[in-house]
């Protein structure tokens, strides 16, 4: 749902500082997992979520899909879950094409594997790379889509160097080793 960022970037070494432990379903999902950067979307003045990206070891934002990484979002708003599915699928174009068939399961997919977003909830997506996106909200597992071409191109909404907020991916992407 990367409509428009109000980010702050923030230096690896004071985000290691202020950073919070791992939530359960990161810890249990991405052994080892850092945080590695931290950004808040908007759109226009409004506040949608914050948003946080862990990583394990070994994490090269530029190969951002061959790592198990998870990305937290707390939302400052509800979201239905059909919108969120749908803003996705358009977000997830901007990397790469999808046939209008496969984008309808992939909808079908998200709208099965995670309900309707309240104010306040907290969503986990996990990367299993090249194998699956397992979710949780509010640190209960939800659902898993077992595909390695939707997976990539989910994760990409936030990290790919195609996104549509390049602020947050850069905020979401500040504690990751140079050279990402």
């Amino acid at each position: 749902m990367p409509l428009a960022c109000g980010s702050l970037t923030v230096s690896a070494a004071a985000l290691a500082r202020s950073a919070p432990p791992p939530p359960a379903e990161v810890r249990s999902e991405v052994p080892g997992a850092q945080l590695l950067g931290s950004g808040r979307l908007t759109y226009y003045l409004f506040h949608v979520y914050d948003a946080r990206l862990w990583a394990g070891p070994g994490f090269d934002a530029a190969r951002f899909e061959l790592s198990p990484l998870a990305l937290e979002l707390d939302y400052a708003r509800g979201f239905d879950n059909t919108d969120i599915a749908e803003r996705s699928i358009e977000e997830m174009r901007r990397s790469g094409t999808i046939p209008q068939e496969k984008a309808a399961r992939w909808v079908e997919a998200m709208k099965q594997a995670f309900p309707n977003i309240a104010e306040g909830d907290r969503t986990t997506g996990v990367q299993i790379p090249g194998v699956a996106t397992r979710y949780f909200v509010n640190g209960k597992f939800t659902g898993e889509i077992r595909d390695a071409e939707f997976t990539r191109l989910f994760f990409g909404i936030w990290l790919s160097a195609r996104t549509s907020e390049p602020r947050l991916r850069e905020a979401l992407l500040a504690g990751a080793p140079k050279g990402s």
